[in-house]
């Protein structure tokens, strides 16, 4: 990728409310591909669980041990159930740690099958996703979101926002790493919808953005504009629009729409933000 992208990260992550397990401090610069790459191979979901009952309190602990051991002889689905129901809700109420209740969630939602607890689980995991910092989390939530989307769109394959969702897993997960293959994941799952619905301006901006991300900036500049003709609040599509001029070098373009974004996000670290990539396109100090 020509250039990284660092404003359109921070503009959405300013824009986002406080979560239960957020934050809304602005993202690092994203990893190499080689960083994101290893991130996904190492992360293990039960050392993690594992490192995050060290910080419980030892009747926190008991408890907990006795949720993951409570499946005996006889009806193991039910119990299987009541065991996730009980592990997602301590993780997401009493300890206030996103990753184990994220993981808890989406093993109940498979074991329950249903479209609602699929597309529930997996959209919270994205929206969690595209604000994390950690890339071997980020690696591991992209991943986990996409095979729920996955299993919901078996259940329904029409249903275009589920195909959004699986794609945006793969464009805002691995593919912002620095995963090319991942983006180009997503945009096939992305075309299926805009060939259906060209007026789609969700399906629209995410394509926008895998361009930036793949390296076609027309194109991006393309798909963006219509977006932000559409939306013209939507601070993300006009950031990422700002930063495929940048990258194209219309230097003019890209000022009129950061200058844009500064109008529509009253927030003094986002217009320094802006400032300071205004002075770098000028050259100037």
């Amino acid at each position: 990728m020509k250039y990284r992208i660092f404003l359109a990260v921070a503009g959405v992550l300013l824009v986002f409310f406080l979560f239960v397990f957020g934050s809304t401090e602005p993202n690092h610069l994203h990893e190499p591909e080689s960083q994101q790459q290893e991130a996904s191979t190492t992360f293990n979901i039960n050392d993690y669980i594992a490192q995050a009952k060290q910080q419980l309190s030892p009747s926190q602990v008991e408890y907990v041990n006795q949720l993951e051991n409570s499946i005996t002889r006889g009806d193991l689905k039910t119990q299987s159930r009541d065991m996730y129901a009980g592990l997602l809700q301590f993780w997401k109420d009493s300890a206030n740690s996103f990753v184990p209740y994220a993981y808890y969630l989406s093993e109940a939602a498979k074991l329950d099958k249903s479209q609602k607890n699929l597309t529930f689980a997996a959209q919270l995991i994205l929206d969690n996703m595209r604000r994390e910092d950690d890339p071997a989390v980020k690696s591991w939530e992209s991943i986990v979101s996409a095979d729920l989307f996955r299993e919901a769109l078996a259940l329904d394959p029409e249903n275009d926002d589920l195909r959004i969702g699986l794609g945006s897993s793969y464009v805002y997960g691995e593919g912002m790493g620095g995963n090319p293959q991942e983006t180009m994941k997503g945009i096939q799952q992305l075309l299926e919808v805009v060939r259906k619905d060209s007026s789609n301006m969700k399906a629209q901006m995410v394509l926008g953005i895998g361009a930036v991300l793949s390296g076609q900036n027309e194109r991006a500049i393309d798909r963006l504009t219509k977006v932000v003709a559409a939306e013209p609040q939507n601070i993300e599509a006009v950031s990422w629009l700002a930063d495929a001029f940048a990258a194209t070098g219309d230097k003019g373009s890209a000022i009129k729409w950061y200058e844009y974004s500064k109008n529509l996000l009253n927030n003094p670290d986002f217009a320094r933000a802006i400032d300071e990539r205004i002075k770098s396109l000028n050259g100037t100090p």
